[in-house]
């Protein structure tokens, strides 16, 4: 299977989005892996990437093809972030699968998940996991390629 061109990390604790970037980097899912640890940060690089509003040159900027977004964080919390991030061009969103990863098993969330058309996991991220989202998402489009 291809590498997917980059994968971004958004959580407040560091010790989940470090096992999570090993994790990543183990399965060689990405060269390009980023880590953002509120909403904010993230949506203002994704504003950038979108309106290709960065050094060209710079390896810090790629558009991901797949967000790991946790609910809860401090500045701007998951749901902030998605309701911003919709916003954004609808071309740059349709090569990005969204993943909100959370410890959360409430209801509530589960549904708001459902409407931003992201998948909804519980933590901690696991091979099994990236690899079901890898084959649900990526594999499909090399087959109808």
């Amino acid at each position: 299977m291809r590498k997917l061109s980059g994968v971004l990390l958004i959580d407040d604790d560091d010790t989940t989005n470090f096992l999570n970037r090993r994790l990543l980097e183990r399965m060689e899912v990405t060269e390009n892996i980023r880590v953002f640890v509120n909403g904010k940060q993230a949506f203002d690089y994704l504003y950038n990437v979108s309106n290709k509003n960065y050094e060209h040159t710079s390896k810090d900027y790629f558009q991901p093809e797949l967000i790991f977004l946790d609910i809860n964080m401090p500045v701007m919390d998951g749901f902030e972030m998605l309701d911003l991030y919709e916003r954004l061009n609808p071309e740059f969103r349709k090569g990005i699968m969204m993943a909100v990863l959370t410890t959360s098993t409430h209801p509530q969330d589960t549904d708001n998940s459902k409407k931003y058309a992201a998948e909804y996991l519980t933590k901690p991220l696991t091979a099994e996991k990236v690899n079901m989202l890898l084959e649900k998402h990526f594999r499909q489009e090399e087959r109808e390629a």
